[in-house]
């Protein structure tokens, strides 16, 4: 059925498709309960499967009457979202963050698994044997240019 972390994603998930106003809020606690796990496991889920590059906005107090929120962002036009990209993306980037900014882009039906995949493969650092500030430079420019040509089709 896939790992825990991939559970409580899934979870939070279907909660915010289920939300009339693209926002949960959780109490970590109650989570870790539901789910028998550490209250640590909810905080990784969070940290990185929600992300802004990812579109989510995280919210949270700390404290007996703490919670989580989450918010998924939505950008008013195709122009909007493009410059949100090209901001995540910068003069540099790391894997990590270039995998989250494929799977918002997968997440709003941008591209399909099969583009990711092929453009994840592009970015990752097995094919872009380099140092780490020019691997990096060079995948934000790879980047850039395929969400730019992306969003030149899409007539944004």
């Amino acid at each position: 059925m896939g790992n825990i972390s991939d559970i409580i994603e899934k979870y939070l998930q279907q909660m915010l498709a289920a939300s009339d106003n693209g926002m949960v809020e959780i109490k970590r606690s109650e989570l870790a309960e539901e789910f028998q796990c550490v209250p640590s496991q909810i905080n990784y889920v969070i940290s990185t499967r929600f992300t802004v590059e990812k579109g989510y906005l995280v919210e949270s107090k700390r404290g007996g009457g703490g919670f989580i929120r989450i918010r998924r962002v939505r950008l008013h036009s195709q122009r909007e979202y493009f410059a949100d990209l090209l901001l995540h993306i910068g003069d540099t980037i790391p894997q990590i963050t270039a995998e989250h900014v494929i799977s918002r882009l997968v997440g709003d039906q941008l591209l399909t698994e099969r583009e990711a995949m092929l453009i994840t493969g592009i970015v990752s650092r097995e094919t872009l044997q380099l140092p780490i500030p020019l691997r990096d430079e060079l995948r934000a420019r790879m980047l850039r240019s395929m969400v730019s040509i992306l969003f030149g089709r899409l007539g944004g």
